[in-house]
């Protein structure tokens, strides 16, 4: 497909990022009319649909995959004029729409070691967007063209991607002393596991199942289960009693060896691999970004296995 406008690829993208046509036309500093018309333009130049008007709006696969290419020449021409600057300082750049930092990483890093790895970029005044979802969930971002990278438990690369092992995340099962007593006084088993209530993030989340399952040898255990919204949030009902936690060991071991929490399987930890995907491009921005992640991961996280 040749010859595709600039002005209505960002167009498009502006639709829905911002969410709406009229959030779109303020951004983009247009009327509402001219935004219509150049989503039809590309549309009719692609052949088919970009975006489908509902509520929310929504993209189409044709419209993710041009919102990804979109995203990528961003990201390309910040690297030209940030090199450009080097070369002429004098040169202010083009003043288009400039791509983000943006990222889907699962919610027990952002709670324990992958924050830190976005610091420079956050404080150099880059906009740095952040999506969290389970391990299993965020490459499903990176398909779609919405960020740039992720770090996920999903070790298959995607088309036009490149990955990096990052490391390992061992998770065990916690509760407080007096849940600990009245439910498994002598610990976590395969003859009581059933009678107890997993905290878990989501219904996405199936680290607690999981855990059960290799810990005993079981195929497909079945769980009562809590929900709750956060990391920060399961370590919170966790320490208020409402049931077992199967829990980062980097967020909770400080209140293991405190006392506020039993370890109920001492002889068992449940590892998840961890990796961070992004885009094959040569970018500075995301090989700065690659190596931040990898040396923080480096002090957090078990060393990825070699070979």
């Amino acid at each position: 497909m040749n010859n595709l406008d600039p002005q209505a690829l960002e167009c498009l993208a502006a639709i829905v990022e911002e969410g709406g046509f009229e959030r779109a036309a303020q951004r983009l500093n247009i009327t509402q009319s001219a935004v219509s018309q150049r989503l039809r333009a590309l549309e009719a130049q692609a052949g088919t649909v970009l975006v489908v008007r509902s509520r929310p709006l929504r993209a189409t696969a044709a419209g993710q995959l041009f919102i990804k290419h979109t995203k990528m020449l961003r990201l390309l021409r910040a690297d030209l004029e940030r090199e450009w600057r080097d070369i002429a300082p004098g040169h202010e750049g083009s003043g288009g729409e400039e791509e983000g930092v943006s990222v889907a990483i699962n919610a027990d890093s952002i709670a324990t070691w992958a924050l830190p790895a976005l610091d420079s970029l956050a404080r150099s005044g880059a906009p740095v967007e952040i999506f969290a979802d389970d391990q299993a969930f965020t490459q499903d971002w990176l398909r779609q063209g919405q960020v740039m990278g992720c770090v996920t438990s999903m070790n298959q690369v995607l088309r036009g991607c490149r990955m990096v092992a990052l490391g390992s995340m061992d998770y065990i099962a916690v509760a407080t002393p007096d849940y600990a007593h009245a439910h498994v006084p002598k610990g976590l088993s395969a003859h009581n596991f059933h009678r107890l209530q997993f905290v878990a993030h989501n219904r996405k989340d199936f680290i607690p199942r999981e855990f059960v399952a290799k810990a005993f040898g079981l195929s497909a255990p079945t769980l009562r289960r809590v929900f709750t919204p956060s990391s920060t949030a399961q370590v919170r009902v966790t320490q208020a009693g409402w049931g077992v936690g199967v829990l980062p060991r980097l967020m909770v071991q400080d209140l293991v060896d405190a006392g506020e929490l039993v370890h109920l399987l001492p002889s068992y930890s449940h590892w998840v691999d961890l990796y961070w995907h992004c885009w094959n491009l040569d970018s500075d921005v995301l090989a700065n970004l690659t190596l931040a992640l990898t040396d923080a991961a480096s002090l957090s996280l078990r060393a990825p296995a070699r070979g």
